[in-house]
């Protein structure tokens, strides 16, 4: 047990270091997604005056995309690292090594979920500084952060599993527009209830990812509701789970001697 423990500390370290070493992995995630936020309030403030529009502010509304965009962020960095390691021979080398399966993909989300924290806690300042205040108070906030750092961690297993199957940086990297794709057809930039294209309604009720804005809007803005809650990390769960399943069935195939 404290090899395994040890294992992990090592390899979650090496993550970490890599990730905040490559200026990409580390701005971009903080400062598209709070473009993309400025864009969008600046041209849908007018939302908000619409009846039924919980909130009167449009940025308390749209602060909850960045989240989950860093979920995005989160998965190509987890899969593009380790894809890198399996192009560059250095999971090979691993494999010569006692080093355990579950330890290498413990260690390898380590700095993915850093990340999602230090995402999280920016996303917030931002929101504190225009104003911003969560309705849920410091306990809404403390939860917001757990859901960071699990979003992180579910996406990332995702990553991780394409790129543990196809050992290939572009096969993972092509993942990004296709959740791009997610993001947009959910109620990123509207409450469901107040689409009136009936199709385009139908789809953000299919796809999960407007229950992830929903989930942090909740805290936000209308404060603790269970439903939203409970239907956020359960789809957090089944994501993780399947996720990280997926990639531990895979691994014994990289690290065989």
């Amino acid at each position: 047990m404290r090899t395994t423990v040890d294992q992990v500390a090592l390899l979650a370290r090496r993550s970490v270091l890599r990730t905040w070493r490559n200026p990409a992995a580390t701005i971009f995630p903080l400062v598209f997604p709070m473009l993309l936020l400025a864009v969008n309030s600046g041209g849908l403030r007018a939302e908000t005056h619409l009846p039924g529009f919980p909130t009167k502010s449009f940025v308390a509304f749209a602060l909850a995309v960045p989240f989950i965009q860093g979920a995005l962020f989160a998965t190509m960095n987890a899969g593009t690292d380790l894809a890198r390691d399996i192009e560059s021979g250095f999971m090979s080398r691993l494999s010569l090594t006692p080093l355990r399966g579950a330890a290498l993909l413990a260690g390898q989300l380590g700095g993915v979920i850093a990340l999602g924290l230090v995402q999280a806690c920016f996303y917030l300042a931002v929101g504190f500084v225009v104003g911003v205040r969560p309705a849920a108070g410091v306990g809404g906030v403390a939860v917001l952060l757990v859901f960071a750092a699990l979003i992180a961690l579910a996406f990332g297993s995702l990553g991780a599993t394409i790129a543990i199957r196809t050992g290939s940086t572009e096969s993972v990297q092509s993942l990004f527009p296709v959740f791009f794709v997610f993001l947009f057809i959910s109620s990123m930039n509207i409450p469901r209830n107040l689409i009136s294209t009936r199709w385009f309604r139908d789809a953000a009720t299919a796809n999960p990812v407007s229950y992830l804005l929903e989930c942090v809007r909740s805290l936000i803005i209308t404060g603790w509701n269970g439903e939203a809650l409970g239907l956020g990390f359960g789809i957090l769960a089944v994501i993780g789970v399947a996720g990280l399943s997926s990639a531990a069935a895979a691994l014994p195939r990289r690290l065989a001697r």
